[in-house]
């Protein structure tokens, strides 16, 4: 028993030795060390990570380690870190931390979990490792990750992880995060100019100016060529971003020569803002782009209900594109008539789509979103040819009316329209090019009245007539309309809608009314919804209508039934008998 008592003290003597060096070899490692439990909370520190850190011991025991902004460089949450250990007891990985004085530093994170007799995990052995404490071959790769090798500042890769931390603190301390993406104004030419060698001089002065600038926690990065990103976490107006551009403006001596140059300046604010770390990069360069866009030598902010908006338009314009291929745009027609002699003269096409999920939509629901792109002269050329088929059709069934179809300004004034329409009226052989009418709207023909002219006249050689619609909203020149070559001025429904009540709009109708007779130019007025309208119109001398009161726009396969029904509304054939 004696022995064995010997025997067990010893054992303790010896383990007693051990920790003895244990905590020894903790508190004199040159690596930071953190002992943590099962749970994550910081046991303790040694005084390697006091001093990397700037954090006392008592201001993180109890804390788990992301207390200090641990997060994973390589693309991991923390999370993942430590369920990685659930499998394997050790992990190491990249990270970034913040010091106690919330600068960002890239760091080697390795993690041993320690377990007892019976399996389950007793603590942790965390160890933190500075890139800046590596050998001068580690430390020399381990800044080339991170830092952008001609100015030293951080690259993209670090930057990345600088945005997400700085968006973090803003969601914890509250207050704004502006990601600022900055690029010198015509710096190739500089370059080429000069030579390369004064481009990265420049680049490195500009660096250090800029960098002299920034106060706090706030941040430059070079992420490539001569882009840099800037982290402004103390925004207080835009005044902050003139005083930024102005201060870059200033000469730069480099070699004895004095270079001005500008930046331009693009900005995502955040959380205004309130998107991922990478799209508030990306949203930065897309404001960047549209202050050169805008001219240089300026900023711009991103206004994310803007973007939400274009993005909107974009998604929709997509859809009808898709809705044009599906079969889903239908055209309606809405008969034109001689009030004096109750004929009906033609019908007008009115694009419609039939949604599935939103049902039929008028033109106002998604034509705008075709202003400006490429889909409005699809969309137009679309409605031609399924006007010039239904033409084909009626006139297999006996119905020989024109279809007025209208045009967009870009439409027109596209510098192959005439060829195009060629075309068209080259697959429908046997209908007269004198059924399609192209209705154009007068601010259209005002615009660039040579171009318009041209086309116009180009059309006319192969047997189009023009109208002019709308007409009164737009410049009504006296000259423009002479020169025009228009065989009908329709007058716009908005006046003729409210003439009955309205003197200014009786007065514009009067007006319209008495150039069109003047120019010898037949004149139809839209919108004409009661009989009341009728005879006011034909008091004034406008012979020609359509609206409400005479026909809803309908499909292709309604008018044969309206215009035997037509016949029979005695009201309307009244009219040419003055009743």
């Amino acid at each position: 028993m004696q022995e064995n008592g010997q025997d067990s003290g010893a054992v303790v003597m010896a383990d007693a030795a051990a920790g003895e060096h244990a905590a020894a070899a903790f508190h004199q490692a040159n690596e930071a060390i953190i002992i943590a439990d099962a749970r994550d909370r910081i046991l303790d520190i040694n005084p390697a990570f006091a001093e990397l850190t700037g954090y006392r011991r008592e201001e993180v025991l109890g804390q788990p380690p992301e207390a200090f902004g641990l997060q994973c460089l390589a693309g991991e949450r923390p999370l993942q870190l430590w369920q990685a250990l659930q499998v394997d007891d050790r992990v190491k990985t990249e990270v970034s931390y913040r010091d106690c004085r919330g600068r960002i530093h890239p760091a080697l994170l390795s993690v041993r979990r320690v377990r007892d007799a019976a399996g389950e995990v007793s603590h942790q052995v965390i160890v933190l490792a500075d890139l800046a404490s590596l050998t001068s071959a580690g430390r020399q790769a381990g800044r080339e990750v991170y830092f952008d090798g001609l100015t030293g500042l951080p690259n993209l890769h670090l930057l990345t992880q600088l945005i997400h931390e700085s968006m973090q603190q803003v969601r914890q301390q509250g207050g704004k995060l502006a990601v600022c993406a900055l690029d010198i104004d015509h710096f190739k030419r500089i370059n080429d100019r000069l030579g390369r060698e004064v481009g990265d001089l420049l680049l490195s002065t500009f660096a250090h100016r800029v960098s002299h600038l920034l106060s706090g926690d706030d941040v430059l990065a070079r992420t490539g060529g001569d882009e840099f990103v800037l982290l402004l976490h103390d925004i207080e107006g835009d005044g902050d971003f003139e005083q930024l551009l102005e201060a870059i403006r200033q000469p730069i001596v480099i070699e004895g020569q004095s270079l001005r140059v500008s930046a331009s300046l693009g900005i995502a604010v955040y959380p205004s803002d309130e998107v991922e770390g990478d799209v508030l990069l990306r949203h930065a360069n897309q404001a960047m782009y549209r202050a050169k866009q805008r001219g240089r030598n300026l900023y711009h902010v991103f206004d994310p209900g803007l973007d939400r908006q274009l993005r909107l338009r974009q998604e929709r314009r997509q859809r009808l594109a898709a809705a044009m291929a599906g079969q889903e745009l239908r055209l309606h027609y809405q008969p034109q008539v001689d009030m004096l002699g109750g004929r009906v003269i033609g019908v007008e096409a009115l694009v419609r789509w039939q949604h599935p999920e939103e049902g039929l939509l008028a033109p106002g629901a998604f034509l705008p979103v075709t202003e400006g792109t490429s889909l409005e002269v699809e969309l137009g050329e679309w409605v031609i040819e399924a006007a010039l088929r239904q033409l084909q059709a009626w006139l297999d069934a006996g119905i020989a009316l024109p279809v007025h179809v209208n045009i967009s300004p870009a439409h027109l004034l596209s510098g192959n329209f005439p060829e195009r329409l060629g075309n068209l009226l080259a697959g429908v052989p046997e209908v007269p090019s004198r059924l399609l009418k192209l209705e154009v709207l007068e601010t259209a023909a005002m615009h660039d009245i040579q171009a318009a002219l041209e086309a116009m006249r180009r059309c006319k050689v192969l047997g189009i007539d023009f109208a002019i619609d709308d007409f009164g909203t737009g410049f009504s020149s006296l000259t423009y309309l002479r020169q025009l070559p228009v065989d009908l001025i329709k007058i716009d429904q908005s006046f003729v809608r409210d003439m009955l009540t309205d003197p200014d709009d009786m007065a514009i109708v009067e007006s319209v009314v008495y150039m069109a007779n003047r120019f010898k130019r037949p004149m139809l007025a839209e919108g004409v919804e009661t009989l009341d309208h009728a005879r006011a119109l034909l008091s004034l001398g406008c012979t020609l209508a359509q609206g409400y009161g005479i026909a809803r726009p309908m499909p292709a396969g309604e008018l044969p039934d309206w215009l035997e029904a037509w016949q029979g509304r005695h009201d309307w054939q009244a009219l040419s008998r003055g009743a």
